[in-house]
């Protein structure tokens, strides 16, 4: 790699950590490029140059986040060998997760309904998509075995990431009181419930 591509993703890493900062000091309001760019010591033209635009960055740092709380999944679910097990790590994985990196989990949940998802949805799709792939292919080996339900893919993930995503928001939010320790203790098992076949 060149010195100049080095000196690029340097920049590129910079102004996605700057932003996440921002966004969990500021919150939304406060989540914009003129605070990014003083908060960074990068220049807009700089910033425009690697992103496009700052709903660019704002996906770009999505993605970036949806990276780090899938590694996570992915590694804790591929380790297990059986269905219960696996899932139950999954669950897990991502309460744990949301635990130890507040601000990416803040980030994730707060962009739902953005402008900059719509706007680069696509993207943002394949980015995911690549990722679960992973626990796609082995939950669908669990499925041939007769261990998990036969459940289209984006059930299951409904199934699993439902109660986790509630809770999670929760959790974030001042509305709302709930333990996320005393929730890993109840929904691993609960959610593997509803993924286990029906008895014969």
């Amino acid at each position: 790699m060149s010195p100049k591509q080095q000196r690029g993703e340097a920049t590129v890493d910079l102004l996605l950590t700057t932003a996440l900062r921002v966004f969990a000091e500021s919150g939304q309001q406060g989540f914009t490029v003129n605070a990014v760019v003083s908060a960074s010591g990068v220049s807009l033209g700089s910033l425009y140059h690697h992103f496009g635009s700052f709903d660019g960055l704002a996906a770009a740092l999505y993605i970036r986040c949806t990276d780090e709380l899938c590694d996570e999944m992915v590694a804790a679910l591929t380790r297990c060998r059986t269905a219960r097990t696996g899932v139950r790590a999954w669950v897990t994985s991502y309460l744990a997760f949301t635990q130890e990196h507040r601000d990416v989990a803040l980030f994730l949940h707060a962009s739902a309904y953005s402008g900059y998802l719509a706007a680069h949805a696509k993207e943002i799709g394949a980015a995911k998509a690549d990722k679960f792939a992973a626990i796609v292919r082995w939950l669908a080996v669990r499925m041939e075995r007769g261990e998990i339900a036969l459940l289209p893919a984006p059930v299951i993930e409904v199934l699993v990431m439902g109660p986790l995503a509630e809770a999670a928001r929760r959790w974030l939010s001042s509305t709302y009181e709930i333990d996320l320790t005393e929730a890993a203790r109840y929904l691993p098992d609960h959610i593997w419930r509803s993924l286990r076949p029906d008895p014969a």
